[in-house]
């Protein structure tokens, strides 16, 4: 009995979770609703624009790392790889949640700002999860250098889940959850980063 119970308060939680969910994804998608977003959440939300920003940033970390840039550059590479992993090939399939543009029973209610329905499950983004894995990496293993700066990374992160939920391919639910999938590998591989220099240090001021 207490089984069923607990049962039904967990299906009576998802279906209000879920319901203010969607809620707050229609307050983003149409309320929040500007010309001047509708031009510009399309350009941020595109990973291909923020290349000029990585190449920076590897030239930045090459001038303040300098011998150890390999081992930044490996592990920033990782760190994409398994935020994407996690979140394209464990998460979305294992939960199999529809797109809010893909739902036949919600998406005649949104504003799809993109010329196609991204393809794949919703839950969790793997724009969040990558974006917010690389910018905890970032803080944690160039944060000595960026100083007050390196927050920047987590505001440039979380306009980009932002960006995900205005142009309608995703629900708040499915960013925020992968943004802190993303953050907890993010610090994983940039904690690793530094006990890893710090290793290497180590031994060289032995010899």
């Amino acid at each position: 009995m207490n089984s069923l119970l607990n049962i039904s308060w967990f299906t009576h939680f998802i279906e209000w979770l879920t319901g203010k969910d969607k809620e707050l994804f229609l307050f983003i998608n149409q309320r929040c609703s500007n010309s001047f977003f509708d031009w510009l959440m399309p350009i941020i939300r595109e990973a291909k624009n923020w290349i000029p920003l990585y190449i920076f940033l590897i030239v930045f970390a090459s001038i303040k790392l300098k011998k150890y840039v390999w081992i930044w550059i490996l592990l920033a590479i990782a760190t994409f790889t398994l935020t994407d992993q996690f979140s394209s090939h464990i998460f979305k399939p294992l939960f199999a949640r529809l797109r809010p543009c893909a739902d036949p029973n919600f998406s005649p209610q949104i504003r799809l700002l993109l010329d196609h329905c991204s393809g794949g499950f919703s839950f969790t983004s793997s724009h969040a999860c990558n974006h917010f894995g690389i910018a905890t990496f970032i803080i944690i293993s160039l944060g000595f250098y960026l100083n007050k700066w390196k927050y920047l990374f987590m505001i440039w992160a979380a306009i980009i889940c932002f960006a995900q939920v205005y142009v309608g391919v995703h629900y708040p639910l499915d960013v925020l959850c992968g943004g802190l999938l993303g953050a907890l590998i993010g610090k994983i591989t940039g904690s690793f980063y530094l006990n890893k220099i710090n290793k290497i240090k180590t031994v060289n001021d032995k010899l």
